[in-house]
């Protein structure tokens, strides 16, 4: 998912709002974050994976549900993939990853993007 259109998503009406949980670092998560988004632990950790089981346990398996990292490059980013993968083990169907090319900071942030800081 682009940028663009998340936050086109998040200035919609609350029941069309998707679960949008950052699957990074929780430091990544303190300095800046997407306004709404929850942490859910690194995707990269069997302890981050237990944590996002927990901050999906109450959503339906149909809930639109964006993920999203930005620690480092895409293709480089070790917490997205396995997050995306274990969220559809768990029976998720419309789970989307927000497109984020090089980092947070330069792709939502310095594009203008709303930020939020701290917990």
């Amino acid at each position: 998912m682009q940028p663009a259109a998340l936050a086109k998503l998040l200035g919609g009406q609350a029941a069309d709002k998707p679960l949008v949980l950052q699957v990074g670092s929780r430091l990544m998560f303190e300095q800046a974050h997407i306004p709404g988004s929850a942490y859910a632990g690194a995707g990269s950790q069997a302890t981050g994976l237990q944590m996002l089981e927990g901050k999906v346990a109450s959503a339906g398996k149909n809930k639109l549900i964006v993920i999203y990292c930005g620690c480092c490059p895409w293709t480089r980013c070790p917490n997205v993939a396995p997050a995306y993968k274990h969220l559809h083990q768990l029976g998720f169907t419309n789970v989307k990853v927000l497109y984020i090319p090089n980092n947070f900071g330069d792709d939502w942030v310095g594009k203008g993007f709303p930020a939020a800081r701290g917990e």
